[in-house]
């Protein structure tokens, strides 16, 4: 379990914020009030620990409450379940077997919680939904074209948000919708982000209170505020502590990096230099033996590409390979399949949500740098082809942002050299972007 929750928010950081979900949720049951939380904070701020901390507390002290939490990301789920059924057979004594159908209670995927919904038309059972990584719900767009092709229902005209909002609503009385969100991290086509779940209310589900931080509306969490009637609830955002600075100025000097700011980019990384190591090698056998260096006891490292760096595969690493997440997060260093090995590599939707410790970052064509701004690409057949879509683009770059704040301790990024005599990897796409990185002050190992 420790492989999962280990985080770098302070223990009074996810206090402040378990409580102010306590009372909100405490409040909406003796005042028969229908509520929605939005939990903001920075990639390892503790956002999915704040939610599985609601949703297994509440679980297990009310149980007519049958609190859950719900996540799209069917690794997350996949990783947290096997991680905590480990623990629940171990520390009660009961099976693996009987302990992952325990688990499963309150942690499930979100479309199997739709699904249900669609299916049956009665208030769901479930009073306290914690939804992880929210903003990856669906666009009314792109929800009406799944129901569609794959659901047979030709008529279906929400978003998700509204769907699921519209699911809890069924409650006569109370009911709480809990929502974590990532700033900066849709990466797959049609994904509504905060916006689509606040659009919502603009015209529907009038009763409901709405709670927020003053965080949102910034830029990491783009949304029209002035519209609704909300209520400001500050602990909401997971703040860093000095324990966990490092968290906050990684985000800043990330998002600097992959849009094109090297100055600033420079000033964040000068923040955390000392406390959180950043380096680069065109080596990849020199960044295993870094990560391998860097770990101490049980710390965990591993190799990770955007699931776009195709012409990696002459240098060992093939993305196409899919990893099963819970052997690669979970497993011990005896175990080739595990993250220890780096041999196989996870892409951005194999490790959003989760971290690592230590991280070699592999960086392709995909997103390379050229002349004095990023570029975004996609490998079809024998050659790379400009990506011409903004919101493509946005995916492509939120990959490498996400991939970029997976390591807790620190990371290592491997840019190959190329090959002149490969078309498909000429050392032009790969010097710039080295170049790139150094001058965002990162140094060569």
């Amino acid at each position: 379990m420790t492989e999962i929750t280990r985080s770098d928010a302070g223990a009074k950081n996810l206090t402040v914020t378990t409580s102010a979900l306590e009372r909100i949720i405490e409040r909406s049951k003796a005042n028969n009030e229908k509520s929605i939380c939005f939990v903001t904070g920075v990639p390892g701020a503790g956002k999915t620990l704040a939610g599985l901390n609601i949703a297994t507390t509440r679980a297990r002290k009310y149980e007519d409450e049958h609190a859950v939490f719900l996540s799209g990301n069917g690794p997350l789920v996949d990783v947290l379940r096997e991680a905590l059924a480990r623990d629940e057979s171990r520390r009660h004594c009961i099976s693996k077997s009987d302990a992952y159908r325990r688990v499963s209670s309150f942690i499930q995927n979100i479309h199997h919680f739709r699904d249900d919904a669609l299916r049956d038309k009665q208030a769901p059972i479930e009073r306290v939904v914690v939804f992880d990584e929210a903003q990856r719900a669906w666009t009314k767009d792109q929800t009406s074209k799944f129901m569609k092709n794959k659901r047979g229902i030709s008529d279906f005209s929400m978003s998700e948000p509204e769907f699921l909002i519209s699911v809890m609503d069924r409650h006569d009385d109370w009911c709480v919708i809990i929502c974590l969100i990532g700033g900066g991290q849709e990466i797959n086509t049609g994904e509504a982000g905060l916006a689509g779940w606040l659009s919502a209310f603009e015209h529907s589900f009038k009763d409901w209170h709405i709670y927020i931080s003053d965080r949102v509306g910034k830029e990491d969490y783009p949304a029209n505020t002035s519209c609704l009637q909300m209520e400001l609830q500050n602990d909401l955002h997971l703040s860093v502590s000095m324990r966990s600075f490092r968290a906050e100025a990684l985000s800043e000097f990330v998002g600097h990096v992959v849009n094109n700011r090297p100055d600033e980019a420079k000033n964040a990384y000068a923040k955390i230099s000392e406390r959180y190591p950043i380096k680069l090698t065109r080596r990849l056998d020199e960044a295993r033996a870094w990560l391998r260096t860097q770990a101490r006891g049980s710390e965990r490292y591993g190799l990770l590409a955007s699931s776009g760096a195709i012409r990696l595969r002459p240098e060992g690493i093939h993305i196409k390979a899919k990893i099963d997440p819970p052997t690669w997060f979970l497993n011990n260093k005896s175990d080739v399949r595990s993250s220890y090995y780096c041999e196989e590599v996870a892409s951005q939707f194999d490790v959003q949500g989760l971290e690592l410790d230590w991280a070699g970052v592999c960086w392709d064509a995909d997103f390379r740098y050229i002349g004095n701004d990023w570029g975004s690409f996609c490998f079809k057949g024998t050659r790379w082809q400009n990506v011409h879509s903004n919101e493509d683009r946005d995916f492509l770059r939120n990959a490498y942002r996400v991939i970029l704040t997976r390591a807790r301790q620190g990371m290592i990024i491997f840019v190959p050299k190329g090959d002149q005599a490969d078309p498909t990897r000429p050392p032009e796409y790969y010097d710039d972007t080295f170049a790139f990185l150094k001058c965002c002050g990162l140094e060569v190992l």
